[in-house]
């Protein structure tokens, strides 16, 4: 679709978005001037955090989402008389929806804006809560997981997103990565709650951030880039008003943000031949490369199976353990976004990669020396492994776990962002379905203990490479990990662009 700029005249073949800017900005656009300074500063202050944290309710229902098979495996597989292969295929028919939500995310938010796609997202999650909550066979547990998983491979996609298109320049790195905290703190509620309720109390409880979202979404403004992209200058500009502060000079950021849609819709339709162009080709295998190599750090596996990892390995209160690892998530995710604009994208994902590529190393060593050693040693290199399986886990959320959703978000150029990021977000979720469509079968055939069942989550890597597993020893499993993290450094070092204090607009001209 081509620019259209303020002399068009008419509405007439414009795009609306399908929750259209209130009245109610404007309306405090005119009545800024009347309030007292003290109060119109706060206002400021907090409208960016608002938009933000509104919309943080959605990865918010995505943790709450994936998280939800942990504490809940025993006591539905119970109540239903589910076998482990039909509780693992209900584990991972989320990330099947979500590759079908991930593949319609983009152009359902370039056709009815970020704040609609939202919405529509919002509507499957809570049918499938209530399916999942009502269940009395596979068929409606499938069908609601399912649903859910729709909507949140819609909602891990528009939030991101969304949330790179409204954030200041010296922000946006702080604001992205309140979308993995939201994720974690997802994870960690539902770790803390299956402690004290039904699994189907549990399913009820998940319906609320979706069912918060829903009214929110009229209290946040559009995206303005979006709006400014379908020729809606009006509301462009009223929404970046709001977004800013109302007595916030933003000439100037209008004019980048013009000139650079009206450079990107020039032409409608990209060609497959031309995206052998580095503007183009370099940000789309950057960030699908990112968000792939996320996915097959294997993180997942123990997250979300790691109940039955702790109950293998002898931990009576092993669903109060796996709250502990839900919440170590949170808090390292919180320190990676009070760092990530201040120390850089690049540095924070060396730092992660680097340490993962360690500690993973780390366990196969533990696995390794414990064959060739006496009895007495075993628990040591036991304690060695679980110490290193918890660093994984603190290393992923210190840039992993946020930084390729934030740094998708920024280098993908407008003209193919849609596109682009549904690609990016169905690569994650196609890898993220890999990892949990496995990782419980294996787990539940180890027999051989301790150092078996900690390290089994891992395994996946070898299904995907076609490796037989009964040929597998546990130390070679993680020396393989430790390989993919060591590529991830290299990937880090060589391709990803450091993104720091830079607007959208500079970060897509620095690639042609």
């Amino acid at each position: 679709m081509s620019f259209r700029d303020d002399s068009t005249s008419g509405d007439d073949g414009l795009r609306k978005p399908l929750l259209h800017t209130g009245s109610w900005y404007r309306m405090g656009s005119r009545q800024s001037s009347m309030m007292g300074s003290s109060a119109q500063i706060l206002r400021e202050s907090i409208s960016i955090y608002l938009c933000v944290l509104i919309v943080a309710l959605g990865p918010i229902q995505l943790g709450f989402t994936c998280g939800y098979s942990n504490p809940t495996q025993s006591d539905i597989s119970s109540d239903l008389g589910l076998t482990i292969s039909e509780f693992s295929v209900f584990g991972s028919l989320a990330n099947v929806g979500a590759m079908v939500g991930a593949i319609a995310s983009g152009q359902i938010s370039e056709y009815i804006g970020r704040k609609g796609t939202l919405m529509i997202a919002s509507i499957p999650n809570i049918i499938g809560w209530l399916a999942v909550s009502f269940a009395t066979d596979v068929s409606f547990l499938y069908m609601g997981r399912l649903l859910e998983g729709f909507g949140v491979g819609i909602i891990s996609f528009v939030v991101p997103v969304y949330i790179a298109e409204i954030s200041p320049k010296n922000m946006r790195g702080v604001l992205g990565s309140i979308n993995q905290l939201s994720v974690t703190v997802g994870i960690m509620l539902v770790y803390l709650l299956g402690l004290f309720v039904s699994w189907r109390v549990l399913a009820v409880i998940g319906m609320l951030p979706c069912m918060i979202l829903i009214p929110g979404l009229f209290f946040v403004p559009e995206s303005p880039r979006w709006l400014a992209k379908n020729g809606l200058n009006e509301d462009f500009e009223t929404s970046l008003q709001v977004l800013r502060g109302f007595d916030t000079d933003i000439s100037l950021e209008v004019n980048e943000i013009k000139k650079s849609v009206r450079s990107s819709t020039k032409k409608v339709t990209i060609h497959f031949s031309e995206l052998k162009r580095r503007r183009y080709y370099y940000p789309l295998l950057v960030g699908i490369g990112l968000l792939a190599l996320q996915q097959l750090s294997g993180v997942n596996g123990v997250l979300f199976y790691s109940s039955n990892i702790f109950k293998s390995a002898g931990i009576s209160s092993n669903k109060a353990a796996t709250f502990g690892i839900g919440a170590i998530q949170v808090i390292v995710t919180g320190i990676s976004a009070l760092l990530v604009d201040k120390a850089g994208r690049r540095l924070l994902l060396f730092i992660s990669s680097t340490v993962m590529t360690v500690s993973s190393f780390l366990v196969a060593m533990a696995f390794f020396l414990k064959e060739f050693t006496p009895e007495k040693w075993h628990s040591f290199f036991a304690i060695l492994a679980l110490v290193g399986l918890v660093v994984l886990v603190m290393a992923f959320g210190v840039g992993l776990g946020s930084i390729p959703w934030i740094i998708m978000s920024e280098i993908l150029p407008v003209s193919i962002k849609s596109l682009g990021g549904s690609v990016a977000t169905l690569a994650n979720w196609f890898s993220a379905w890999l990892v949990t469509m496995t990782a419980n079968l294996l787990l539940t055939w180890s027999k051989g203990g301790f150092s078996l069942s900690l390290s089994i989550y891992i395994l996946y890597t070898h299904t995907m490479l076609g490796v037989t597993l009964k040929t597998v020893h546990l130390a070679g499993t993680f020396a393989i990990y430790a390989l993919v993290s060591a590529f991830t450094v290299v990937f880090v070092r060589l391709w990803v662009p450091e993104t720091k204090g830079k607007t959208l607009e500079e970060i897509q001209q620095s690639f042609k």
